[in-house]
């Protein structure tokens, strides 16, 4: 049997989604669950492949032991543990990130 990981989002991801959601919303009701909905299928996914994401090209985030999904336009940060995807960051892929990690 393959391990699960469990999914643990830290509060600043939260706030990051909530964030991304509440702006497209305004626009596209539609849109903002179409993308809660992506970014949950790919997330959910962590659980049986943590190390599918991309590892940063930033020296910073590499250190840390970042790892970063592409969804559409934003960039999920995370971190796998021993038994645990801890979900960091929700941003906009155009943002410079290094400093937000």
């Amino acid at each position: 049997m393959e391990k699960k990981y469990k999914i643990e989002y830290l509060p600043s991801s939260v706030k990051d989604l909530t964030e991304i959601v509440d702006y497209i919303i305004i626009d596209s009701p539609q849109s903002a669950i179409s993308f809660v909905d992506k970014i949950d299928a790919s997330i959910s996914r962590l659980e049986q492949f943590p190390f599918m994401g991309n590892v940063p090209k930033d020296i910073r985030p590499q250190s840390l032991g970042y790892r970063m999904l592409m969804i559409e336009n934003f960039l999920v940060f995370y971190v796998v543990f021993d038994d645990i995807v801890e979900i960091r960051r929700i941003i906009s892929g155009k943002r410079k990130y290094d400093f937000l990690l």
